[in-house]
């Protein structure tokens, strides 16, 4: 063996130093990543033709194999290095020659990218890349940031280290609302760095936090390094697991799970919020401790300006904390009550099936065994008292058709069960009364008379819903009612809006934060996919972008506004209103509510359009979409050449070598730990983009082959990843900063600055490794 090493470890150093070299030489990445792979297999091919790579494999023909079998091991559990003494054999690295390896190699490749670029499944999901791009582009070329620095450093700028405090939140707020790294730290770097050095700032402090905060768009959904996993995630999880239920003797990975093997990107986005927002909860205790100890390098800031009229602490605590709980708490106990609830009088046309048994029992011996040491004893007993009550009602009833007495009965049960007021209603006209509270606590000298109004629109509309309308009510008939008070809420709700502009905080935080609510509250609610909700964070960001352009150069932004309220009244006639026309027999308030719907959509694509075109003539759609182009395409590309270096390491035994290595620990969390370590190291060298496609395909069927929750081992790998933006000296993070920042401040200041947030992130994944729930309760709280 050359130098003492197995061939094939010699390929896996031959593929490293290659990809390693391609990075380096200046080309892009993209291209990098797939000439590494034709060379290496190039070398690679030219040594195993001469005899010079020698793979040591074990001799499956031996007695001592044979004997191992024999004594109940399974075959792909023994290995070389489980069993080191075990009589092997040499063979070559392409035991069929590298033309059959090159001519699979390329047969592959061909299915792997219609699979996975151009027509597989995931291609849905991709897209959400593309709009999740387009939307963070757009946004960050809207000078949000700019404003949310200014008015962050208002707030927080007289508190120890305040100016730092407030990049790490509105960092944090860039991440969901972008969640691209390079634009963020670039924006904050142009625009905080300098405020905090003339302010006396440490420059490690500044840039370290400036850094750090930038990389929270790996992990703060919508995260696009979390739609590229949740990809391989699914796939990888589904696949593992039905191997592992096969190998132990189990049909599918469903009996011997009890549960569909399956996560999505909706629950990962689920899983990495509070892990998101812990990082910079940590980034922000991190710079006020540091201000605490050091006040000379991050000293307070006096504000240069104030954020709206003075409030008093009572007007505080009574309008923004006192009114708000009483108004929240008294819809959560009227819900606790039955006086608020669900109205619907919908009857399915079938009866509702009966639940099987937790765990199915009719399995073989093995698949017994494997599903008792997975579950617990507890569990299986369980599931086996299930069945035999099932089986003593005979056997499991199956949905049946109802008859129309049946249907009648049930609906006359919901009616007569239904709550006097229904969750919609007391939810809209809840947010709008905490709406005309905050305008009240805003703007306390103001005549209270016109929110009063709203008030009572509110009191009016709940009384009428109480009084004078049913489950049966039709949605015609309700809006007609509650007409007056809607119209008088919806007046007041106008003065409350032009109060609230006047404060600077809500005027900069309100719309961005109106778009994150829309698009994470539609995926975390499990509403819709990450795709939809993606291209309505792309059309809500466009529209946004040209209010503020139509807002900077004094020309009405009316038109964008309407546009925004016709959204809003689609999405209110389609929940409220059956739009299915021409199915049927049709009624007239149908065809009025289908009517007005139709026109809101029409009058919000012409809204959308004219932003476009607001945009266009002013010079932002253009670097935008061009911007937009260039990522997406690299994105792409570089899935296409890993896939091809993903080829070349499985065409030599490389994959398998390594899943070899890491199933030889019989500890599956020391599996995780070495992988975790690995990608740690990884991350001072390679990109995030280059670890996922090549890196995780390779040991994925190992970590999720196991009983570890894939959310988890999902989020953690995210976390890790992040470090790649930070560690040096490759930290893509750290090379955005340097390119804006000012000359006195040298690369060894922001190496040093970095440092403690590195050291953070290791903290941070050591307690969210201790602490996992962390990352799975949010997903248990609302599963899709």
């Amino acid at each position: 063996m050359l130098f003492g090493l197995d061939g094939v470890e010699i390929g896996l150093i031959i593929v490293f130093l290659c990809l390693f070299g391609g990075i380096l030489s200046g080309f892009p990445v993209a291209f990098a990543i797939g000439g590494a792979a034709v060379i290496s297999f190039g070398i690679i091919a030219a040594l195993d033709a001469g005899g010079i790579l020698i793979h040591q494999a074990v001799d499956t023909g031996s007695e001592g194999f044979r004997a191992l079998v024999a004594d109940g091991v399974r075959s792909e559990e023994i290995s070389k290095f489980r069993y080191p003494d075990l009589p092997r054999i040499s063979e070559s690295l392409f035991p069929g020659g590298w033309e059959l390896a090159l001519d699979r190699n390329i047969s592959f490749i061909v299915n792997r990218i219609n699979e996975r670029v151009l027509a597989g499944q995931s291609i849905e999901t991709l897209l959400a890349v593309l709009m999740f791009v387009l939307m963070g582009i757009t946004l960050e070329r809207s000078r949000i940031a700019n404003d949310l620095l200014t008015t962050m450093a208002r707030v927080f700028g007289p508190l120890p280290g305040g100016l730092a405090v407030s990049v790490v939140i509105v960092g944090a707020f860039l991440a969901a609302s972008t969640g691209i790294v390079g634009a963020t730290v670039v924006t904050m770097g142009l625009l905080s760095l300098p405020t905090m050095l003339r302010n006396n700032y440490s420059p490690e402090l500044a840039t370290g936090v400036i850094a750090a905060s930038g990389t929270l768009g790996q992990i703060i959904p919508p995260s696009i390094v979390i739609v590229l996993l949740g990809t391989l995630a699914g796939d990888l999880y589904a696949t593992a697991q039905e191997t592992r239920a096969q190998s132990l003797g189990c049909s599918d990975a469903l009996t011997y799970l009890g549960e569909a093997a399956v996560v999505s990107v909706g629950t990962l986005f689920q899983a990495a919020l509070l892990p998101g927002i812990f990082l910079a909860l940590l980034y922000g205790l991190y710079a006020f401790g540091y201000a605490v100890l050091n006040p000379a390098k991050a000293p307070p800031v006096t504000g240069d300006g104030a954020t709206g009229e003075y409030i008093t602490r009572n007007e505080a605590l009574t309008w923004f904390l006192a009114v708000p709980v009483s108004m929240v708490a008294a819809v959560v106990i009227g819900s606790a009550a039955g006086l608020v609830g669900s109205q619907s009088t919908a009857i399915d046309s079938f009866s509702q099936q009966q639940e099987g048994a937790s765990l199915r029992t009719n399995v073989s011996p093995d698949c017994q065994e494997a599903m008792i040491d997975l579950h617990g004893q507890g569990a299986w007993d369980r599931a086996v008292a299930e069945q035999a009550a099932i089986d003593e009602t005979g056997g499991m009833q199956r949905a049946e058709r109802l008859t129309a007495d049946e249907r009648v009965v049930a609906r006359d049960a919901m009616i007569a069960g239904a709550a006097p007021i229904g969750t919609g209603i007391a939810v809209f006209f809840l947010l709008a009364a905490l709406v005309l509270a905050g305008a009240r606590g805003i703007a306390p000298s103001d005549d209270p008379r016109p929110l009063a109004l709203g008030g009572l629109g509110v009191v009016l509309a709940l009384l009428a819903d109480i009084a004078l309308l049913s489950p049966v009510t039709s949605p015609g008939v309700t809006s007609l009612v509650l007409a007056l008070p809607f119209l008088l809420v919806l007046w007041s709700l106008r003065e409350a809006a032009a109060r609230l502009g006047r404060n600077d905080l809500v005027r900069v935080v309100f719309p961005p934060l109106v778009l994150i609510v829309a698009v994470l509250g539609s995926i975390l609610g499990g509403i819709t996919n990450p795709t939809p909700a993606a291209a309505l964070g792309a059309g809500g960001a466009i529209m946004l972008a040209a209010y503020r352009k139509l807002a900077d150069d004094g020309r009405s932004p009316r038109i964008i506004i309407l546009a925004s309220l016709a959204v809003v009244l689609m999405i209110l006639i389609g929940v409220n209103f059956d739009l299915r026309v021409g199915v049927g027999q049709t009624s007239f308030e149908q065809w009025v509510a289908y009517s007005i719907a139709q026109a809101a959509y029409l009058f919000a694509i012409f809204g959308l359009v004219y932003a476009c075109v607001i945009l266009w003539l002013g010079g932002v759609l253009t670097p935008v979409v061009r911007e937009t182009a260039k990522v997406t395409s690299m994105v792409f590309t570089i899935l296409i050449g890993s896939q091809l270096l993903n080829l070349v390491v499985i065409s030599f035994g490389g994959e398998e070598y390594i899943q070899t290595f890491l199933r030889s620990f019989d500890n599956e969390m020391v599996v995780f730990l070495i992988v975790m370590l690995v990608l740690f190291v990884l991350g001072f060298v390679l990109d995030f983009l280059e670890i996922i496609y090549i890196v995780i395909p390779i040991v994925g069927p190992v970590i999720y082959g196991g009983t570890m929750d894939p959310k988890w081992v999902t989020i953690m790998i995210a976390v890790n990843l992040q470090t790649s933006f930070l560690t040096p000296p490759f930290g893509f993070a750290l090379f955005y900063l340097r390119g804006v920042a000012p000359k006195e401040v040298t690369t060894g200041h922001i190496y040093r600055g970095v440092v403690p947030f590195v050291l953070i992130q290791v903290v941070g994944l050591g307690i969210l490794w201790a602490f996992p729930s962390i990352v799975t309760i949010v997903p248990d709280l609302f599963p899709n």
